[in-house]
Protein backbone atom coordinates (compact mmCIF):
# COMPACT_ATOMS: atom_id res chain seq x y z
CA UNK A 1 0.00 0.00 0.00
CA UNK A 2 0.54 4.09 -0.86
CA UNK A 3 2.46 5.51 2.16
CA UNK A 4 -0.86 6.99 3.65
CA UNK A 5 0.69 10.18 5.25
CA UNK A 6 -1.45 13.38 4.88
CA UNK A 7 -4.73 11.06 4.83
CA UNK A 8 -7.34 10.55 7.20
CA UNK A 9 -7.07 7.49 9.29
CA UNK A 10 -9.70 4.80 8.96
CA UNK A 11 -11.62 4.76 11.59
CA UNK A 12 -11.49 1.35 13.52
CA UNK A 13 -13.29 -0.29 16.29
CA UNK A 14 -11.78 -3.48 18.13
CA UNK A 15 -10.76 -4.71 21.76
CA UNK A 16 -7.85 -4.22 23.77
CA UNK A 17 -6.28 -7.28 25.71
CA UNK A 18 -8.50 -6.66 28.75
CA UNK A 19 -11.65 -6.79 25.96
CA UNK A 20 -12.18 -3.26 26.86
CA UNK A 21 -14.24 -1.65 23.36
CA UNK A 22 -11.48 0.58 21.70
CA UNK A 23 -12.02 2.93 18.62
CA UNK A 24 -10.38 5.24 16.79
CA UNK A 25 -13.28 7.79 17.39
CA UNK A 26 -12.92 7.58 20.97
CA UNK A 27 -9.22 8.58 20.74
CA UNK A 28 -10.24 12.21 19.05
CA UNK A 29 -8.19 14.90 20.32
CA UNK A 30 -5.44 12.44 21.02
CA UNK A 31 -2.08 11.94 19.43
CA UNK A 32 -1.98 8.21 19.04
CA UNK A 33 0.99 5.74 17.47
CA UNK A 34 -0.13 3.12 16.17
CA UNK A 35 1.50 0.06 15.50
CA UNK A 36 1.02 -3.02 13.77
CA UNK A 37 3.16 -6.13 14.39
CA UNK A 38 2.71 -9.65 13.02
CA UNK A 39 2.88 -11.70 16.06
CA UNK A 40 2.95 -11.83 19.71
CA UNK A 41 5.94 -13.18 21.90
CA UNK A 42 8.03 -13.18 18.54
CA UNK A 43 11.49 -12.32 18.56
CA UNK A 44 11.38 -9.15 16.43
CA UNK A 45 7.62 -8.34 17.72
CA UNK A 46 8.84 -8.48 21.20
CA UNK A 47 12.37 -6.04 20.38
CA UNK A 48 9.67 -3.63 19.10
CA UNK A 49 7.18 -3.63 21.65
CA UNK A 50 10.09 -3.70 24.50
CA UNK A 51 11.61 -0.66 22.86
CA UNK A 52 8.25 1.34 22.84
CA UNK A 53 8.07 -0.06 26.24
CA UNK A 54 11.21 1.18 27.41
CA UNK A 55 10.79 4.87 25.96
CA UNK A 56 6.49 4.64 27.02
CA UNK A 57 7.12 7.59 29.87
CA UNK A 58 8.85 10.42 27.17
CA UNK A 59 6.53 9.24 24.36
CA UNK A 60 3.41 9.98 27.08
CA UNK A 61 5.36 13.26 28.23
CA UNK A 62 5.22 14.25 24.15
CA UNK A 63 1.39 13.82 24.16
CA UNK A 64 1.51 10.51 22.41
CA UNK A 65 -0.81 7.42 23.74
CA UNK A 66 0.46 3.90 21.80
CA UNK A 67 -1.66 1.49 20.53
CA UNK A 68 -0.29 -2.03 19.47
CA UNK A 69 -2.53 -3.54 16.48
CA UNK A 70 -1.85 -7.98 15.69
CA UNK A 71 -4.54 -10.28 14.89
CA UNK A 72 -3.74 -12.03 18.07
CA UNK A 73 -6.03 -12.74 20.49
CA UNK A 74 -6.96 -10.96 23.49
CA UNK A 75 -5.89 -13.88 25.63
CA UNK A 76 -2.59 -14.39 23.61
CA UNK A 77 -1.98 -10.31 24.14
CA UNK A 78 -2.76 -10.74 28.17
CA UNK A 79 0.51 -12.95 28.12
CA UNK A 80 2.08 -11.02 25.98
CA UNK A 81 1.75 -7.60 28.07
CA UNK A 82 2.75 -9.42 31.36
CA UNK A 83 5.75 -11.36 30.35
CA UNK A 84 7.10 -8.15 28.87
CA UNK A 85 5.50 -5.81 31.23
CA UNK A 86 4.14 -3.53 28.40
CA UNK A 87 2.07 -0.56 29.62
CA UNK A 88 -0.13 -0.01 26.41
CA UNK A 89 -2.50 -1.51 25.16
CA UNK A 90 -3.03 -4.07 22.24
CA UNK A 91 -6.00 -4.63 20.09
CA UNK A 92 -7.15 -7.97 18.90
CA UNK A 93 -7.82 -7.67 15.13
CA UNK A 94 -9.06 -11.48 14.84
CA UNK A 95 -11.55 -10.45 12.39
CA UNK A 96 -8.40 -8.25 10.60
CA UNK A 97 -10.84 -5.29 9.67
CA UNK A 98 -8.52 -2.97 11.01
CA UNK A 99 -5.41 -4.60 9.59
CA UNK A 100 -7.35 -4.37 6.16
CA UNK A 101 -8.28 -0.55 6.27
CA UNK A 102 -5.07 0.31 7.21
CA UNK A 103 -3.55 -1.52 4.16
CA UNK A 104 -1.02 -3.95 6.35
CA UNK A 105 -2.56 -7.11 5.55
CA UNK A 106 -0.71 -8.18 3.07
CA UNK A 107 1.05 -11.49 0.93
CA UNK A 108 4.32 -12.20 2.37
CA UNK A 109 7.40 -14.71 1.27
CA UNK A 110 9.39 -17.05 3.48
CA UNK A 111 11.20 -19.75 2.26
CA UNK A 112 9.88 -19.44 -1.37
CA UNK A 113 5.91 -20.28 0.45
CA UNK A 114 3.51 -17.29 0.33
CA UNK A 115 1.37 -16.72 2.71
CA UNK A 116 -1.11 -13.64 4.08
CA UNK A 117 -0.18 -11.59 7.02
CA UNK A 118 0.45 -8.46 8.83
CA UNK A 119 3.56 -6.48 7.56
CA UNK A 120 5.05 -4.17 10.32
CA UNK A 121 3.81 -1.03 10.29
CA UNK A 122 3.56 2.42 12.30
CA UNK A 123 1.39 5.01 11.80
CA UNK A 124 0.63 8.38 14.02
CA UNK A 125 -2.11 9.77 14.05
CA UNK A 126 -2.56 13.48 15.08
CA UNK A 127 -5.71 14.79 17.21
CA UNK A 128 -8.26 15.51 14.46
CA UNK A 129 -7.71 11.44 13.07
CA UNK A 130 -5.44 12.81 10.29
CA UNK A 131 -2.04 10.50 9.88
CA UNK A 132 0.94 12.62 10.17
CA UNK A 133 3.37 9.98 9.77
CA UNK A 134 3.20 6.29 8.22
CA UNK A 135 6.68 4.34 8.65
CA UNK A 136 6.99 1.35 6.04
CA UNK A 137 10.36 0.38 7.13
CA UNK A 138 10.22 -0.19 10.93
CA UNK A 139 13.48 -0.56 12.85
CA UNK A 140 12.46 -3.86 14.79
CA UNK A 141 15.11 -2.99 17.88
CA UNK A 142 14.86 0.82 17.53
CA UNK A 143 11.27 1.75 16.64
CA UNK A 144 11.08 3.90 19.44
CA UNK A 145 14.00 6.11 18.46
CA UNK A 146 13.05 6.29 14.60
CA UNK A 147 10.00 7.36 15.60
CA UNK A 148 11.19 9.77 18.10
CA UNK A 149 13.54 11.08 15.25
CA UNK A 150 10.88 11.82 12.71
CA UNK A 151 8.93 13.35 14.97
CA UNK A 152 11.47 15.03 16.52
CA UNK A 153 11.21 14.29 20.26
CA UNK A 154 14.35 14.22 22.15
Amino acid sequence: MSDLTGTKAPDFQSKDQAGNPVSLHDLKGKKVILYFYPKDDTPGCTAEACSFRDNYASLQSSGYTVIGVSVDDEKSHQKFISKYELPFSLLSDTDHSIVEAFGVWVEKNMYGKKYMGVSRETFVIDESGMITLHIKKVDTKDSTGQLKELLHIG
